[in-house]
């Protein structure tokens, strides 16, 4: 027999990846100008010129056989170099490429780590309204997930998190700026959540790890976020260039254990045997090389600011409520009725494509994805306000 939680997965995809279908029949039925398409996280601004420059430059100087070949299984040595100096630089975080892992995106660093941490039966704090995946990522690794949720204005609620991690407790995720709320953790409850694992690790007698999910560091609208490296040292940080530099198709990311967790020698031959026993060995060769060289670019985050304003002001104005959102490009909207579901539902009547928040973890909410052409909002905006009309807003 195959193994059925795997066909499950296979047969159930998320709700995101349901929508963006979904949105694709009815493009092709009447037309791609008539969908508003807000369910996916795909970026529509355009990569920095670095890197299209970079891609070329390679291309032109390197050797086929070596620019398309295997690197290391961690990566190319210079391409880890090159990101251990930028954090160090960057961040203040001292940081060797020893302790740097090439992957293929965020989803591969999260795998990867969740797995090299996690024994059956460990326990795994997430924040809630999380990112849906994160569920499968770590039943996946044998792990059980703990959900607690955030506060009101979906940032820490440190209380909750103290009651929740407990013996079994292996690591807590965070991810800042935050898919699908929008929020960005300041840096005094960042230190705070330092000092309450800090504790826990006592009491537990094992560390308690901080998983950094970091595919929107660079998507905020305010201060840049802290660096989880400098709040607590058991901290892996997840990283992604899908956002920051426009290249989600091309899979491309970084796990960095942080030099002052302890075994940390350990713990990055967990994340090498992980991603031995998982297949995730030998980065793309061609966008490991075109990334190092634009370490600290990103797209142009001000068109997603402006989208932002565009979309919450018009939302606003039907009668729509939300909390502004500080980073990434999402805006998560309080649903009009309690089934964010049916919501989601009637706003097909409308060619809106909504995420009902029930995936995430969270009721009554729905997420909007606004990394989409400025015109696809102005277009959008007169069916929200139809929409609108229908609750009684």
């Amino acid at each position: 027999m195959i193994n059925q939680t795997m066909k499950k997965l296979g047969e159930e995809r998320s709700v995101i990846r349901e929508l963006f279908e979904y949105g694709n029949r009815r493009k092709a039925e009447i037309g791609a100008e008539k969908v508003f398409d807000f369910s996916l996280g795909n970026p529509s601004v355009p990569a920095p010129a670095c890197v299209q420059e970079e891609i070329g430059r390679l291309l032109r100087e390197v050797p086929a056989e070596v620019l398309h070949g295997y690197t290391s299984a961690p990566g190319d040595p210079a391409v880890r170099e090159a990101v251990a100096t930028y954090i160090s630089a960057a961040f203040g975080a001292p940081m060797s490429a020893s302790y740097v892992y090439m992957t293929c995106g965020a989803a591969a660093s999260l795998t990867v780590a969740l797995n090299a941490l996690c024994n059956p039966g460990d326990e795994v704090v997430v924040l809630t309204p999380c990112f849906p995946e994160y569920l499968v990522f770590i039943g996946q690794a044998g792990a059980k997930t703990v959900e607690v949720p955030t506060n009101g204005a979906f940032h820490l609620d440190l209380p909750a998190l103290e009651r929740a991690i407990g013996r079994r407790t292996k690591a807590v995720v965070v991810n800042s700026p935050n898919n699908p709320t929008g929020a960005v953790y300041g840096e005094e409850e960042m230190r705070a959540l330092g000092g309450l694992l800090l504790r826990k690790s006592a009491e537990n007698g094992a560390p308690v790890y901080l998983l950094a999910d970091e595919p929107y560091r660079e998507l905020s609208y305010g201060a840049p976020p802290v660096y989880p490296m400098n709040v607590y040292g058991n901290t892996l940080v997840l990283y992604s260039f899908s956002k920051s530099l426009s290249l989600a198709g091309e899979r491309i990311g970084y796990i960095a254990v942080s030099p002052q967790c302890a075994d940390a020698d350990g713990v990055f031959a967990a994340v090498c045997g992980a991603g031995r026993s998982l297949g995730f060995v030998c980065a793309p060769s061609l966008f490991q090389r075109a990334v190092s060289a634009c370490l600290g670019k990103s797209c142009d985050v001000e068109l997603y600011r402006k989208n932002r304003d565009l979309l919450l002001s018009g939302l606003t104005a039907c009668g729509f409520s939300c909390i502004p959102p500080e980073g990434a490009f999402y805006l998560f909207v309080k649903s009009p009725e309690p089934d964010a579901k049916a919501f989601c539902e009637r706003a097909k009547k409308y060619e809106l494509l909504l995420v009902p928040s029930d995936s995430f973890g969270t009721e009554g909410y729905v997420r909007i994805s606004y990394c989409v052409a400025r015109s696809v909002i102005e277009r959008s905006l007169p069916a929200f306000g139809a929409l609108a009309k229908e609750y009684g807003l």
